[in-house]
């Protein structure tokens, strides 16, 4: 006996919920394509699944495939399946509580045995409610395979709390969602719309989605995919997802197609890696390093993240994943295909689990080791990536300390033994060039090269043979604030701290600072409260003085960036360090005019100042001082 037309009420508070739907989950509403494509895909593989146990299911029609149509004049969407379809009861268990998982029942329902089997089977659930962001009433048929044309159900809702219920004779099996549209949601009218969102979402989906073809050529019965009278069908999705293919099948143009279609990039990637992981967690990952950096690849654009695609048994998930590589690696492009992941009820975000934490774990050594392959085998392509992306890579200094001496070795800088801003060289290759008894890698940092290879603090280290790295970004002092060391050496800045001595060299610094006693203290009341020491250098050589820091103190070009970006930084009165042997300093001890021996002595902190990039207090003064000087 047919069981009649039935009105009932949504379970599990559906009013509310289909409120959230419709309102707050969906960032974009044309989201509702996608997951009503993943249903019928989801059903698809239901019927791949159980057919081949029963191959009888797929009589009458063997092909599994998606249609997607459109009708203007009633303004509705049809996205049809020829799937696994579902009985009155599975509708519903399946639609009619939110809180019901048409997977999770499936799965409760096989045996043991085939469960790891059926893990690759996608869900049923919240996501048909989708469909509700953009249609005000929402038609569904459907028949389960194997069952009579009598056997199929109708079930129709508004989404206002109650749906209908009833009986209906379908010739084919599986599941019509008829969408009607809601006023003002005619731009998915459009087949060119509808096309473009399945190749945005769904265009690696494993089964055929067929599209109507819009205005075709008068007597053009080429097409087989025909499936009623009047109206030609065609595959709108490539249905062959490139990173599913074996490695030796897939060419190097056809990486490289692939990835500029990929990251809408005109240049060819500097490198790729295409890896399969197979076991508890199995995943596909295929990752690009481009060869240019984007527009906006600048810190102030963090937050604007683009990089792996997430797809979930290759239905399109999210652009810009970012649980599956941390910010220092957005530059990054490509595809993560996941036999499984856990989503949040909209689908859209990730929820935390072991299971990602491998993947993301697994994307950031591929994408290491492909950095540093390049690195090895191609210099010149890694000298040009590191170019463009080597600054944002610094970040993972800070931000990844599990692989930060990984990180470190792929970064390369200036030093005073290279000539040019674009000579540079890695850590191990400064170690393994250092001064015979060095056990530090020392570096300065500046704003700019220039500032760096002309600093007065460096003249020490020139004269005794020690090559300094010659840090110019102003990434790096954030950077070098957590990488103290590399191999076991210390990293130490040149203008920080006291400079290591031998006992011959200690012995004349002592010496050094005696004579020239009455000489420190005369500075030390002419500058008055501007200072907060003056010392005899054991840094100059041919300068008369220079700015010295404590083991902790910032540089000062990045505390006055940081005060001019309203950042609270505290002042600190400088350390003075003068040589004693300079013209300049010989001229102060003899100076008896004290008015010229306070211009002098200013000059000398203010010129210590300039070159270490602090700013002057008062541009003015300083100016009057050498003119007066020089007059």
């Amino acid at each position: 006996m047919t069981a009649a037309a039935e009105t009932r009420k949504f379970e599990a508070e559906v009013d509310q919920v289909l409120h959230l739907v419709t309102h707050s989950l969906y960032s974009h509403k044309e989201i509702f394509l996608r997951e009503l494509v993943s249903n019928a895909s989801d059903a698809c593989d239901k019927l791949r699944f159980e057919s081949i146990g029963n191959p009888d299911l797929l009589a009458g029609d063997p092909e599994l495939r998606i249609e997607v149509s459109w009708d203007r004049d009633a303004r509705t969407i049809t996205v049809r399946d020829t799937g696994i379809g579902m009985d009155r009861d599975e509708v519903v268990a399946n639609i009619g509580s939110i809180a019901s998982s048409g997977t999770r029942r499936f799965l409760e329902a096989l045996g043991q045995d085939r469960k790891a089997d059926a893990r690759l089977i996608g869900q049923f659930g919240v996501g048909f409610y989708s469909a509700f962001v953009v249609a005000d009433r929402v038609t569904v048929l459907t028949r389960r395979a194997g069952t009579p044309a009598e056997a199929g159900v109708k079930w129709e809702s508004d989404g206002r709390g109650e749906y209908t219920l009833g009986p209906a004779t379908l010739e084919a099996r599986g599941t019509t969602v008829v969408l009607h549209l809601k006023e003002g949601e005619d731009e998915f009218l459009d087949g060119w719309k509808l096309r473009s969102l399945v190749r945005k979402y769904s265009d690696h989906v494993a089964f055929p989605i067929r599209m109507p073809k819009e205005a075709p050529a008068a007597g053009d019965d080429k097409d087989k995919d025909k499936q009623e009278p009047g109206t030609q069908w065609e595959t709108a999705n490539d249905a062959s997802a490139l990173w599913t293919r074996p490695k030796p099948e897939i060419t190097d143009e056809e990486y490289r197609n692939f990835y500029k279609s990929l990251g809408h990039d005109f240049n060819d990637p500097a490198a790729w890696s295409h890896n399969r992981v197979e076991g508890s967690q199995s995943f596909t990952t295929l990752l690009y390093l481009p060869s240019q950096p984007p527009f906006d690849l600048l810190m102030g654009a963090r937050d604007e993240r683009k990089g792996l695609k997430l797809y979930i048994k290759r239905v399109f998930i999210m652009d810009a994943a970012q649980e599956l590589l941390p910010a220092y690696l957005r530059f990054v492009r490509g595809v993560v295909d996941a036999d499984d992941l856990p989503l949040n009820v909209s689908r859209e975000i990730l929820q935390q689990n072991r299971q990602l934490e491998k993947i993301r774990g697994a994307c950031i050594r591929r994408v290491l080791d492909l950095i540093e392959k390049l690195s090895r085998d191609e210099p010149e392509k890694f000298a040009a990536f590191i170019k463009a992306f080597g600054n944002t890579l610094k970040e993972g200094i800070v931000e990844d300390p599990g692989n930060r001496e990984r990180i470190a070795k792929l970064l390369r800088f200036a030093s005073t033994k290279s000539e040019g801003e674009e000579r540079t060289v890695s850590l191990d290759d400064y170690i393994a060039r250092m001064a015979e008894g060095q056990d530090a890698i020392w570096y300065i940092t500046a704003d700019g090269h220039r500032a760096a290879a002309g600093s007065p603090q460096l003249e020490r280290f020139r004269a005794k043979g020690i090559e300094v790295l010659l840090m110019s970004d102003r990434i790096d002092e954030w950077m070098l604030g957590h990488l103290h060391e590399y191999a076991g050496k210390p990293l130490r800045h040149v203008a920080k701290g006291e400079l290591p001595l031998d006992e011959a060299e200690k012995k004349r610094q002592e010496e050094a600072a005696q004579a020239a006693a009455p000489l420190l203290e005369r500075i030390r009341s002419l500058l008055g409260e501007a200072v907060g020491e003056v010392r005899v250098s054991a840094r100059l050589t041919d300068s008369p003085s220079c700015l010295a820091l404590s083991e902790w103190e910032m540089a000062p070009h990045l505390a006055h960036l940081l005060r001019e970006a309203g950042q609270d930084v505290p002042q600190r009165k400088p350390t003075l360090e003068v040589n004693p042997r300079h013209a300049l300093l010989q001229r102060l001890l003899g100076e008896h005019d004290d008015a010229r021996a306070a211009d002098l002595a200013h000059l000398l902190l203010e010129q210590a100042q300039l070159a270490a990039g602090a700013p002057l207090a008062d541009p003015a003064a300083f100016v009057q001082r050498v003119n007066r000087l020089l007059g």
